[in-house]
């Protein structure tokens, strides 16, 4: 059975929605087998647009790992003032993408791109938030943490969320050895919100 970190053609495609209250407002996303939490808004999700969707993450933001969207989607669409860059692996995961800024009216204010961690992203941003793949191992999570470093404007944030029992006290170690301030934002369920400042 395929990850959601891969991309396997031959599962069967799903006609899946997700619906969930966030913040006050109902969202309806489209899902699919494959993809991260196919049936439902993860925990770690959840707490991190809760910690940070209404505070100022700068204009220029970058959902790496974005899944069916879910992060940079509803941060595009509570500040119509933000660009935001959301890039996955999964080919599957990216067309719910699509499909769901089209249905949340932010297909302007978004850019949906086919990405390996960094390998097709070109620009700096003010803040990169991302919930990792955990389960495709560290080689490919910590290569995201470090790779923000070259892509964070000057003040620009880092933010994710992680579980303490699969390895919050070490990415945070990790973090630190690569910016000069990392903050926990938010715990609750055995989840930390992480911001690690440029």
């Amino acid at each position: 059975m395929g990850q959601y970190f891969e991309n396997d053609e031959n599962l069967a495609h799903e006609d899946l929605r997700i619906s969930f209250e966030l913040l006050g407002e109902k969202y309806l996303l489209k899902s699919d087998s494959g993809v991260f939490s196919k049936d439902g808004l993860d925990d770690g999700s959840r707490l991190l647009l809760e910690t940070i969707a209404k505070t100022d993450l700068g204009n220029e933001i970058l959902d790496l790992g974005c899944g069916v969207g879910p992060l940079g989607l509803i941060l595009a669409h509570l500040d119509p003032s933000r660009h935001v860059v959301l890039a996955d692996v999964n080919d599957r995961a990216l067309e719910c993408c699509r499909q769901n800024a089209a249905a949340l009216g932010v297909s302007e204010q978004v850019e949906i791109v086919h990405s390996d961690v960094y390998l097709n992203i070109d620009k700096k941003f003010s803040t990169i938030v991302t919930n990792p793949p955990i389960r495709a191992g560290k080689k490919v999570t910590y290569a995201m943490y470090a790779g923000a470093v070259d892509h964070l404007l000057e003040g620009g944030k880092l933010i994710l969320v992680i579980r303490k029992k699969q390895g919050a006290e070490s990415a945070e170690a990790y973090l630190k050895t690569l910016f000069p301030k990392v903050e926990r934002l938010a715990q609750k369920k055995g989840f930390r919100v992480l911001s690690a400042h440029a």
